[in-house]
């Protein structure tokens, strides 16, 4: 028996895809946690104070967050590759910072502590950028489908009815500057697709995450949206266009790299080379 657990225990991070690289992910995950507790206290603080000790603890814990926190965990740890990963977590914190001005500034949704926006939410968004990648990849590799008009019918139908539901859900600030870029932004990914089934499979990565994502933000009060809703359909959706967006930024990161490394290689050779000459 002794054996056999310890098989079983060797091969679970093979299963489950992990690396050394996944556990330093983990403890960056677990440090930017800590940091956040630490720097933003009395937001803890207010949380924690909610603890009735007179109602019993299972009634009063927190299983949803517990929940996302696992499965963000055990996602950000498979297969994870520094190198890879590095891009999408940049991506992530700069696209989040621009998404939550944009909501917070227009007052779509607004937060607890009325910070528009929240210096504290935006390291969530690399974090939920890397679960949807090892979402997407997992999608990917269960469907089989190749046939590209099946992809090029599903995709218009689903993106073009997001941007009509957009247009619906954000038009009480269709006069803000900032709402008319992003359905700019928008409609241009829309219009010049590059992988009609990659962008379809990360849009539904987005979308189920942000699911549960804006269930306990929007049921705990941590945030509210202008409809009340708990969460609203766009919100959710909203979290799978978002991470198109980062996928796109991402790609074209892949395509000028060559091109940036060389340049950074032609630049930083007479530097080295004069730094090596004698004095």
């Amino acid at each position: 028996m002794p054996k056999e657990n310890t098989r079983i225990s060797k091969s679970i991070p093979q299963i489950l895809g992990w690396n050394k690289t996944s556990y330093v992910m983990m403890s960056s995950f677990l440090l930017l946690i800590f940091i956040i507790g630490y720097v933003w206290w009395p937001l803890l603080e207010d949380y924690i104070s909610t603890y009735n000790p007179d109602l019993p603890f299972w009634i009063q814990f927190d299983w949803l967050l517990l929940g996302i926190f696992l499965v963000m965990s055990l996602l950000i740890m498979a297969k994870a590759d520094l190198k890879i990963d590095l891009p999408i977590v940049l991506v992530g914190l700069v696209g989040g910072l621009v998404i939550e001005s944009w909501g917070t500034q227009t007052e779509l949704w607004v937060y607890y502590t009325f910070e528009r926006p929240p210096l504290w939410i935006i390291p969530a968004w690399p974090i939920a950028s890397l679960s949807i990648d090892r979402l997407f990849r997992l999608i990917n590799s269960k469907i089989k489908i190749q046939t590209p008009k099946v992809f090029s019918i599903f995709y218009w139908l689903v993106f073009i009815g997001f941007f009509i539901y957009m247009l619906y859900f954000v038009f009480p600030t269709i006069d803000k500057s900032l709402t008319i870029m992003a359905l700019v932004l928008c409609a241009f990914l829309i219009l010049t697709p590059v992988d009609r089934r990659a962008m379809l499979f990360t849009f539904l990565a987005g979308s189920g995450l942000g699911y549960f994502l804006e269930l306990w933000g929007t049921t705990r009060y941590c945030w509210m949206y202008y409809t009340e809703q708990t969460p609203p359909f766009f919100a959710v959706l909203a979290h799978g266009m978002a991470a198109v967006a980062f996928w796109r930024v991402v790609q074209l990161f892949w395509i000028f790299q060559p091109h940036i490394q060389r340049k950074f290689a032609s630049f930083s050779k007479p530097l080295l080379n004069k730094k090596a000459q004698p004095d």
